[in-house]
């Protein structure tokens, strides 16, 4: 299967700023690139790039005042199987786990595990240490947290989720994986494109998705607490301990975002598709 994957943001930058953005795939998919994954930035400025301490592609660049255009068109080949499922996969011992995975079981900006504790405890200390463990929090959470864009808050905690029972893909995670750590399964937050592939299509704008991956039977898993199903089409961008690890761009001075769109589907014409990238990189003088 052949994935188109694109975006293109507009801000409006009032005075000269520095700018990190995380926008390019994971360097695990970069094999499956069938097109150079580039970041354009109008106006052209120099950029620097680098991998960041979670192994995460990140551009560093210095933004002029005046508007600022960040987008990128590339092609990805993907297996077309759904996000993959076991079962019996076992959960290890705090003291068998690889050292890097520890920092996945600590409290994070959104993952408040030292005030979870006790609620995860008390909602699944009965259930049997493993992948079925991970499904019940999953399971709980998407049953009883609400979905809406009109819920959205930057600064909601895995622990105001629990309290507010609101919230958008990012507050789902955030909550599976503060009581995944409680209950000492190493959880990571994973950001990136999943279009609506083999799925009835959203109403709503296609958006970056969010996700959650845990450490079991040796390695990592994806999870989804908002859509509870696997999944085709996933492709990761980043990786972290939460969204605050992960945000697609970061300003260091201020930035308002104007535009904002993301393109994830499935190719079935390969031409067509060649032939429009040819035409919208010729018209922007790249």
């Amino acid at each position: 299967m052949l994935i188109r994957l694109g975006y293109e943001l507009e801000f409006n930058i009032p005075q000269s700023v520095a700018v990190v953005a995380l926008l390019n795939v994971h360097p695990s998919r970069e094999l499956d690139l069938r097109e150079p994954d580039e970041l354009r930035i109008e106006p052209s400025v120099a950029t620097g790039q680098y991998l960041d301490r979670f192994g995460n592609r990140s551009t560093r660049f210095l933004a002029s005042a005046g508007k600022l255009r960040i987008w990128n068109s590339t092609l990805i080949q993907d297996s077309g199987e759904r996000d993959e499922v076991n079962y019996l996969a076992r959960q290890h011992p705090v003291v068998e786990l690889p050292f890097d995975n520890l920092t996945y079981l600590m409290s994070s900006r959104y993952c408040e595990v030292d005030r979870l504790s006790n609620i995860a405890t008390e909602l699944f200390g009965n259930t049997a240490p493993g992948w079925g463990r991970v499904q019940a929090i999953v399971n709980w959470i998407h049953g009883r947290v609400q979905f809406g864009y009109q819920f959205a808050r930057a600064t909601r905690t895995a622990l105001d989720v629990y309290t507010e029972r609101v919230g958008v893909c990012r507050d789902f995670q955030h909550l599976a994986i503060a009581f995944c750590r409680c209950m000492h399964i190493p959880a990571r937050y994973v950001t990136g494109y999943l279009g609506d592939i083999g799925v009835p299509a959203a109403p709503a704008p296609m958006d970056f998705s969010a996700w959650f991956e845990v450490y079991l039977e040796g390695r990592w898993w994806t999870f989804d607490a908002r859509h509870n199903e696997p999944r085709v089409g996933r492709v990761v961008m980043a990786a972290g301990r939460d969204a605050a690890d992960v945000a697609m761009t970061t300003s260091f001075g201020m930035a308002e975002l104007t535009k904002f769109s993301v393109v994830t589907e499935e190719v079935r014409d390969v031409a067509r598709f060649q032939n429009f990238r040819s035409l919208a990189v010729a018209s922007s003088g790249l």
